[in-house]
């Protein structure tokens, strides 16, 4: 059993309400957008360049039609899992299936491209083996949420469109407070590209 953090990042979702109104042939993760670094990059690649400082490993799962999704993990050196189901219980169980042998996985959402390196930074360095570590700012829980090594079989169980949710009903929460509202902000439509500056 290894001591590294895995990073398990979710982008198998059909961008239905952002398609609907940006068009059927736009794939959210593909547009660009300004990251809280100032920098312009694909929602996804900010979500990418993010993450793999704070992890060992970093796996991308990912739909078999998009193409351009996993060449985008690839280059960032992810290893890429290709399921095609849109449902957070089947990615989340795939994932970890892919990648069992870690001290904890941090799961963070393909669309949330805003959330601060120090937030990560912050979630990441809080995994316990029993526990779950989750961003709260304004008293809202956010993402990404890392999960210790215990609940490894219980990742792996998932299935459906339920995410792993429920397994926060009996286990010990850890809540890193954060002065972050990125941990709550999905792209969800074109509109939601812009972050609001502070």
């Amino acid at each position: 059993m290894s001591e590294t953090l895995c990073a398990i990042v979710l982008a198998a979702g059909l961008g239905s309400r952002y398609r609907k109104i940006a068009g059927e042939h736009r794939n959210k993760l593909l547009a660009q957008c300004i990251g809280r670094d100032g920098i312009e990059r694909s929602v996804l690649e900010q979500v990418l360049v993010n993450v793999r400082p704070v992890a060992a490993k970093t796996v991308l799962l990912t739909r078999s039609d998009y193409c351009s999704v996993a060449e985008l993990g690839l280059r960032h050196g992810c290893e890429v899992v290709l399921l095609d189901s849109p449902g957070m219980g089947d990615s989340i169980a795939a994932a970890v299936s892919a990648e069992p042998a870690h001290c904890g996985w941090l799961i963070a959402l393909g669309d949330m491209p805003f959330i601060h390196a120090t937030t990560l930074e912050q979630v990441a360095g809080s995994v316990a083996d029993d526990a779950i570590s989750v961003p709260v700012h304004g008293g809202r829980y956010g993402h990404p949420v890392t999960f210790g090594r215990l609940f490894g079989p219980a990742l792996m169980t998932l299935a459906g469109e339920k995410g792993a949710k429920r397994l926060f009903q009996n286990a010990r929460i850890h809540e890193v407070q954060v002065d972050d509202p990125g941990v709550l902000w999905d792209v969800d439509v074109p509109a939601a590209l812009t972050f609001p500056s502070r």
